[in-house]
């Protein structure tokens, strides 16, 4: 029989067991909100305090690469090194109280200013200042972008209040091999050249380490959280580096034999409008940029304009015979300078009597009377319409950084002068793509491919994007094009640069322009921009080159880039392996 004596200690020691099961519910419940629900939040929050830290974590920008996949820029490793202040002090005081055995700061400075190159006395200051600004400071630069040499010397020193983080720095192994193109970087970013316009494709996304330290500076294990870098893309370029390195010498060459102020030479392919090399001199070598005078840092291929003088005579050609009716044997007389019935007055660059020039004799002699004549079959509206198609005054579609475009007034507003003198390259100015574009048409049988420097960008996690380009343009028909290859193949076979020009074991078409310089809208005197441009096989055309002289003073005419276009269409197609021509082209009539 229970009674109520034996039933009061049960109570009790029921109740008793109750309130410690509820306590024990209660630690667990916050324990488990301590470190499963809200870790992350309390992390997070320890992070904030006196002893937390963060670290930056830096991908690496991508390469640029020449079509091979060889590398014109890269990334090395350099390191950012820091000091914790704080740390070193309390270090300090403990060797002072005899609780450590560490070397003291004033020792362990002293060495580290040795290995970063730095006077003693700065590398104390660093520490001095920072704890002046704030007595509880865990972080200062010891030195930004030091060598892995010197960060393996600064670890060597295994104290724990040195920290180095990668810092990944460019680096452009075969110097100013495309330096114009591939331009640099400066403290801020990209500054010039496919680093800049491709700065999306090559830039990486930096991560972040965050953790918590103890007193003695170590990590505290279960705080450190991070967020992964992710490295730039890899850009890469439809140049050929080994040409581009070849060309850079001969245009520097040519440049300095002809007392030119500057020269450029840039190869395209045909088929596919891909640039294979745009080289000039001078140029900048993005290792040693302040070595280069400022007006040679960017690309004057993409930047200048000029008067392309009688290469124009080649798209006139092209123009009348495929809206005017005209052939290769069409017949006009011309003198050495003639009135027209408007009052336009036209003179060719030497005297002679009048000729009954055929239109090839006309770019063979390069007349500007001549094709003066033939250029009245059009009108000056569907000429204008013609050049807008040929890419004159456009641009192209490489989008370079500060990319300039050729100018040509609307047809309406020539005056008599300019009604003729658009027909020989004057009037009007045009740009080294411009011009390459538009006879890549004439080569590539009308069709008018828009130009590309950039073949592709690969991101880190393999996906391969690709420039997006303007459909191709049909200017002229198949059957015009062959016969202005026809006629530009005789200029190299019949003109009085002939011999210069020539490659053996193959057919070439060339045609050159010597343009006059403006100055302050008036022109500059004896001062010429001279240009040639061609491609070969002319029976098969499969490679363009343009050669341009800034000023030459040797030889103030286009005869000043003969000798840089045979050599640059030699090496062109032994580079790309092409076969020699095994037909014999057609001789055409100069006169009718």
């Amino acid at each position: 029989m229970t009674t109520q004596a034996t039933r009061s200690p049960r109570r009790r020691t029921v109740v008793a067991l109750a309130v410690v099961l509820a306590v024990l519910i209660a630690f667990i419940v916050r324990l488990v909100d301590i470190q499963v629900v809200n870790a992350d939040d309390h992390i997070a929050d320890s992070m904030d305090r006196a002893f937390g830290s963060s670290q930056p974590l830096y991908g690496s920008r991508g390469s640029i690469v020449d079509s091979e996949g060889e590398t014109l820029a890269g990334s090395i490793l350099l390191y950012d090194c820091q000091l914790d202040p704080l740390l070193i002090t309390q270090i300090d005081e403990d060797i002072v109280a005899g609780e450590s055995t560490a070397r003291s700061w004033d020792e362990v400075s002293a060495d580290a200013a040795a290995i970063v190159e730095l006077p003693v006395d700065d590398v104390r200051a660093i520490v001095t200042d920072a704890l002046t600004e704030n007595a509880e400071s865990r972080f200062a630069y010891l030195k930004q972008s030091v060598t892995t040499e010197q960060f393996r010397d600064l670890a060597d020193l295994a104290v724990p209040y040195i920290a180095c983080l990668q810092h990944p720095a460019r680096s452009y192994p075969d110097g100013a091999v495309a330096g114009n193109l591939v331009g640099f970087i400066g403290t801020d970013g990209p500054l010039e050249g496919l680093e800049l316009s491709q700065n999306d494709c090559l830039t990486p996304t930096d991560g972040t380490r965050t953790f918590s330290q103890g007193k003695d500076g170590v990590v505290i294990p279960g705080t450190e959280r991070e967020i992964s870098a992710v490295d730039g893309g890899t850009l890469q370029l439809t140049i050929d580096r080994d040409l581009q390195w070849y060309l850079q010498q001969l245009i520097g060459e040519q440049v300095i034999d002809m007392r030119a102020q500057s020269g450029a030479i840039m190869v395209t392919e045909v088929a596919t409008g891909k640039i294979r090399a745009a080289a000039e001199y001078p140029t900048v070598d993005p290792n040693d940029v302040t070595a280069t005078d400022s007006e040679d840092r960017a690309s004057r291929i993409f930047r200048s304009w000029f008067e392309p003088g009688s290469t124009f005579k080649g798209l006139t050609a092209a123009i009348v015979m495929d809206a005017g009716g005209q052939t290769p044997a069409s017949t006009v007389t011309a003198s050495g300078q003639e009135t027209f019935a408007n009052g336009a007055s036209v003179r060719d660059s030497f005297q002679h009597e009048t000729f009954n020039y055929t239109l090839t004799g006309a770019l063979i002699d390069s007349s500007n009377v001549g094709i003066s004549k033939f250029s009245e079959t059009v009108s000056a509206e569907t000429r204008y319409d013609y050049l807008t198609d040929f890419g004159i005054g456009e641009g192209s579609a490489v989008g370079f950084p500060g990319e300039q475009s050729g100018l040509v007034r609307p047809a309406a507003d020539w005056d008599n002068q300019t009604l003729y003198n658009t027909a020989f390259g004057q009037g009007l100015t045009t740009t080294m793509p411009e011009l390459a574009g538009a006879y890549g048409a004439i080569a590539n049988d009308g069709v008018r491919m828009p130009l590309s420097l950039v073949e592709s960008c690969t991101a880190a996690d393999g996906t391969v994007s690709t420039p997006e380009l303007p459909d191709p343009v049909q200017v002229v028909s198949e059957e015009t094009a062959t016969q202005t290859q026809a006629i530009l193949e005789n200029v190299a076979m019949q003109a009085l640069y002939a011999d210069d020009v020539e490659v053996p074991g193959y057919r070439i078409a060339v045609k050159t322009g010597t343009g006059e310089k403006s100055e302050n809208g008036v022109y500059k005197l004896d001062a010429y921009y001279t240009t040639m441009i061609g491609f070969a096989p002319a029976d098969d055309p499969e490679y363009l080159v343009v050669v341009t002289l800034d000023e030459p003073q040797k030889v103030k005419s286009s005869a000043a880039n003969a000798t840089a276009f045979q050599k640059a269409m030699t090496q062109v197609l032994k580079t790309f392996r092409v076969m020699p021509s095994t037909s014999t082209p057609e001789e055409l009539p100069k006169f009718g």
